[in-house]
């Protein structure tokens, strides 16, 4: 399944996103989720802070942070590592930041020392809809990162919810679930779908270097509004 991961990670995530869901009435594409409603890919509001880094797709797991509550202490980091460790590999690591704005937009939440373990736990890249700080020090880990900006400091947090549905950006994303990223933003799919999904990505990638060498090789304008009137038949 690793393999097949990697084979993903040649095509670009608004690729997947054509034959996942974008298109649902042309032959390449799943039509897995509506295109407009369905809350199966991230907004404008996710960024990507490595771009160089390229892309990554691995098994979603998840957790949701907030403040620190005394009267709930049952959850802590090493749940979240226990998590990882049991997730199929590699992961991406799907952060939910429960903070109340405009705390939400000042907590640095994760820094270097989060993200050095999860590394050694086996994560690939990580995606959360709030800040972070330390990007110095997480950039030579090889992460890929996704969040809303960065920040230097944090207040006192706590963990809420390890392994549930959480919501990064307009994409709702359960465990186990197939995150594909990089700095378009990120998009999931069921994974017992992967096969589909890297058929038809091959077949796509296909279509659309038979279309732009047909542009490239014109500068009429009728040619090329033709040609892109049947850029996905």
């Amino acid at each position: 399944m690793r393999e097949k991961l990697l084979k993903l990670e040649e095509f670009d995530t608004p690729s997947i996103a054509n034959v996942v869901a974008t298109y649902p009435l042309k032959d390449f594409c799943l039509g897995l989720y509506h295109p407009w409603e369905g809350r199966w890919y991230t907004d404008q509001r996710l960024r990507c802070m490595f771009p160089e880094l390229g892309r990554r797709a691995g098994y979603a797991a998840t957790c949701v942070y907030g403040l620190h509550d005394p009267q709930f202490t049952r959850l802590g980091i090493g749940d979240v590592l226990e998590a990882l460790a049991a997730a199929p590999k590699p992961a991406i690591l799907a952060i939910r930041q429960n903070l109340p704005e405009p705390l939400k937009s000042r907590s640095g939440l994760i820094g270097g020392n989060m993200m050095t373990a999860f590394k050694s736990a086996g994560v690939i890249g990580v995606l959360s809809d709030g800040p972070s700080r330390d990007v110095d020090e997480i950039r030579p880990l090889g992460l890929q990162y996704m969040i809303t900006g960065v920040t230097p400091g944090h207040g006192d947090f706590g963990v809420q919810a390890v392994n549930v549905p959480v919501d990064i950006c307009g994409m709702e994303v359960a465990p186990g679930e197939i995150v594909h990223m990089d700095e378009n933003g990120a998009v999931k799919f069921p994974a017992d779908r992967l096969d589909d999904v890297l058929a038809r990505a091959g077949r796509l990638r296909l279509i659309e270097q038979k279309r732009q060498k047909m542009m490239r090789e014109t500068g009429d304008a009728g040619e090329l509004a033709k040609i892109m009137r049947g850029i996905y038949d």
